[in-house]
This record gives structure tokens, C-alpha cells and sequence, in this order.
């Protein structure tokens, strides 16, 4: 394909990305839909509805397999791997050439599978990736995107034995930050070579919990680092130079507000423990510099899973009280929604998937497209008071817009007040608290989905 230049608007928009000292001025949100973005049939559509949302950028994972030359053989092809013309990107091209058309930037994250010749033993697409031919795949995927992409992610979920194995070994030790780390280098010398040492790459992509298949992400953030459970320096292992770190903190049926009891686990209730971790790691010289976070994927499943699934009301609550949380951490720098079309379920009532999008399998609107572009969260403040937060995401500068209460028992919203926002959209003001309220953000003809207080 052509090569295509960035726009003004998309250099702007990935300084944006770039991070910043105050996650409240400079979030960013990213929107990640591969069912519907890469069908062709699908993607025009998708891409036009992602606009309307009022989001402008995109995440999209780049799998090895799926682009490299004789992928299921345990053969390596004879092929210079660093050369983009040796890989088939047509799974990939047409999203970044619409993305870049629009002047949208778009996170790539380059990850596994990976071809079964590129493993140690050539036995499946997982295990034991080799460095080095991850760092040529990289190179190639530099050279050819380089020109559209100045924001990476190195492997997608990198503690989760559906992504990288073994997770454990020797004994029950954890191994998958010692390969991840390896990996990672490569990645950031292959897009060196790429010509694009200059770019912003991101280190983790961790999911949030761990078990005895999973790495907990802290226990694996140490292990990449070569700390020890008391942030100290092990091994002759030197400081890794990354841009930010990327992290999914999902959380459970319970809310954002959920607390994990495993102190190495992290959903986006306690943000705080992934800071803190990467401030410890940061002062033993583990990490070159103070990371930014990139919540890089993120969603709230609903029904009809009834297994993960929360009510679509509280689908549109939880997800709204998970991005005020992220709003509120000064070293949150991006946001993200995973899916805008469920996954399709394996057999009746069968949901192998994800549940997150904001329509169901079958296309038709959950509650929460609606309320997408007018997010709006109600905290409780002391027994009297809330503070109400909400952003008016498709706004593209200062603008007006109203909130509105129904009180329990009555059968209309009465108008609160009209707030002005930031030039980002953002609003946050403080209220009266009444037991059973319901409040409502309207903007230009658009109304968000009812939603009720709720405690920190």
C-alpha cells in the first residue's frame, strides 16, 4: 500500500497520547473493535459510529501469525524478515488507511500468536517465542506503519498463558516476565531499526488478575524488572526504557469499586497499587524514568452473559464510575472502550467471549451506545452531598450542557442545572444528596442513561 503521511491533526492528537503531568486535562480515549473493524463489510460503518461516539483513535493488535509467511509449518521459511514486502497486512492495512484518512492515531499493539517456526520447540504458537525473530517482525512492522504509528505496545497480555507460555516453570516460578522482558527489548531495538526509535513504546499490557495459570501483574512487573518482592535490584539486569505502561484493569460483577484481596493484583478500584509499584520500581532504577499508564483496554460485560454479566443499567453506571476513577488519576493518560459489538456466543447461552460491547451479538443498541458519548457519574460526598462528574465526549471546545434529577416517586426530570464545560467536554460540580435520586446529562438533543449515586 501507499505510504501514508500523518496529518497536523493526527501529530497532535498522538503528542496527546504522549502523556502528561495531569491525567484530568490530557486523557485520551481510544476505542478497540476488531469484529466489526475487520470485516469489510462491517468497517465503514463501525468506523462512522465510532465518530459519532465522539471518539477519534484506535487500538489494533497486529498478530504475528496472521501476517507472517508459513505460519503453521515448524519450518522457517527462507525470507528476510525485516523486509515489510515478505508479510501479507491486508488484514490490518485497510483499518490504519481509513484511520489515517480521518486523521485518527491509532495504538498498535504487535503481538502473538506467533508462527509455530519462531517457537523453541515448534510445537504451537505460544511457547517460548524467539527474541530475535520478534525483534525482525518488528522491524518489518516499523518500516511498513511507521509512517501512520508513533505509539506501540509490545504483546498483549503478556501474563495470560492464552498469549505467551508457559506462565510458570521450574517449580511453580513464574517465566513469563523473563521471556517478556526479553521480547520487549527486541521490540524496542527492532523499531530502532525501523527507523523509529524516536516513538513512544509501551511496556506490560498486563490484565489484572493472577491465579495459578495467571502472573498477577505486579508479581509480573517485578519479574520483568528483576525486582524482588521489596523493589530491590536482582541480578545484573539493566534499567528498560519504556514510555509508559499499559495495563487492562478490568474489574468483576462487583463494580469499580471492587477490591482484589491479592495485594499484586490490580482493577481499576485500586489504580494506586500500579502507580505506587512502578514509583518503587522507578527509585530502584529498574525504569529509566516516571511511567504514564494507558489503560489500553477496557469494558464492563453485561447481559446476557449472566456468569460475568452485569445488568445493561449497571453496564452504563460502572463504566461511567471506571472512567471518573481514571479521570481522577493524574498518572492516567488514556482510556479506553473494548468492543462496540459483543462477541458472538459459542452455543445457546454460551458466552466464551466478551460481553463489553455497546451492542449486543446481533447488532441491535444496549443502553450503553446511548449513554457512550454523554458518561455521567454521581458520587456520594459526606451524608448530604454528591459531586456529579460527566463529560460531553463528542464536544470539541467549551460547550453547555444540563444536567437533570428525578426524585423518587415522580414521573419527570426537573432541571438542576446548565453546566459549562472544559474545552475537553468535562464537567465536575457538587449537589444535595436525596436517597433514591436519579440524575441525567443532556447535550444537543442527546440524553444519557439515568444513573444513581453511588459510594467510593
Amino acid at each position: 500500500m501507499p505510504v501514508l503521511r500523518i496529518s497536523l491533526l493526527t501529530a497532535l492528537l498522538c503528542l496527546l497520547f504522549a502523556g502528561s503531568a495531569s491525567a484530568s486535562a490530557t486523557q485520551a480515549m481510544t476505542f478497540e473493535a476488531p469484529r466489526d473493524l475487520e470485516n469489510p463489510a462491517k468497517r465503514p460503518a463501525a468506523m462512522q459510529e465510532i465518530a459519532s461516539l465522539g471518539v477519534h483513535s484506535l487500538r489494533v493488535i497486529v498478530q504475528w501469525s496472521r501476517v507472517a509467511p508459513n505460519a503453521d509449518s515448524p519450518t522457517r521459511p527462507k525470507f528476510d524478515a525485516t523486509n515489510p514486502a515478505a508479510y501479507n497486512w491486508s488484514q490490518y492495512d485497510p483499518i490504519l488507511a481509513d484511520a489515517a484518512a480521518r486523521g485518527w492515531p491509532v495504538l498498535v499493539t504487535i503481538s502473538s500468536p506467533v508462527p509455530k517456526w519462531a517457537t523453541k520447540y515448534k510445537l504451537d504458537s505460544l511457547t517460548r517465542p524467539d527474541p530475535a525473530e520478534f525483534g525482525q517482525f518488528v522491524t518489518a512492522v516499523g518500516r511498513h506503519y511507521g509512517a501512520q504509528v508513533n505509539l506501540w505496545s509490545i504483546w498483549n497480555e503478556p501474563n495470560q498463558p492464552q498469549f505467551l507460555r508457559p506462565q510458570f516453570a521450574n517449580g511453580g516460578k513464574p517465566q513469563s516476565p523473563l521471556m517478556y522482558r526479553k521480547l520487549f527489548q527486541a521490540a524496542t531495538a527492532g523499531l530502532a531499526a525501523a527507523g523509529q526509535a524516536n516513538d513512544t513504546v509501551l511496556l506490560g499490557e498486563t490484565s489484572p488478575r493472577g491465579s495459578s495459570r495467571v502472573v498477577a501483574p505486579l508479581t509480573f512487573l517485578r519479574g520483568v524488572l528483576c525486582l524482588n518482592a521489596h523493589y530491590k535490584r536482582r541480578g545484573s539486569c539493566g534499567a528498560l526504557n519504556a514510555g509508559g505502561y499499559a495495563h487492562h484493569a478490568y474489574t468483576t460483577r462487583q463494580g469499580p469499586s471492587f477490591i482484589p484481596p491479592r495485594k499484586d493484583e490490580v482493577t481499576i478500584g485500586v489504580l494506586s497499587r500500579l502507580t505506587k509499584a512502578l514509583d518503587r520500581a522507578t527509585k530502584a532504577k529498574a525504569l529509566t524514568k516516571r511511567l504514564p499508564i494507558y489503560l489500553t483496554e477496557f469494558g464492563t460485560q453485561s447481559l446476557p452473559d449472566d456468569q460475568q454479566g452485569v445488568s445493561l443499567a449497571n453496564q452504563v453506571k460502572f463504566r461511567a464510575i471506571a472512567e471518573r476513577i481514571a479521570y481522577d488519576s493524574p498518572r492516567v493518560v488514556a482510556f479506553s472502550q473494548y468492543l462496540l459489538t459483543d462477541s458472538d456466543p459459542t452455543g445457546p447461552k454460551q458466552y466464551g467471549g466478551f460481553e463489553s460491547g455497546l451492542r449486543f451479538a446481533d447488532g441491535k443498541p444496549k443502553p450503553s451506545l446511548g449513554a457512550f458519548p454523554l458518561p455521567l457519574a454521581v458520587q456520594r460526598v459526606g451524608a448530604k452531598g454528591v459531586s456529579i462528574w460527566g463529560l460531553v465526549r463528542p464536544a470539541t471546545g467549551v460547550t453547555t450542557a444540563t444536567v437533570t434529577y428525578k426524585d423518587k416517586g415522580s414521573s419527570t426530570y426537573k432541571k438542576l442545572r446548565d453546566v459549562t464545560t472544559n474545552s475537553r467536554g468535562y464537567l465536575q460540580f457538587s449537589a444535595s444528596y436525596r436517597s433514591g435520586r436519579r440524575w441525567n446529562l443532556t447535550w444537543q438533543g442527546r440524553t444519557s442513561y439515568p444513573v444513581t449515586a453511588y459510594k467510593k
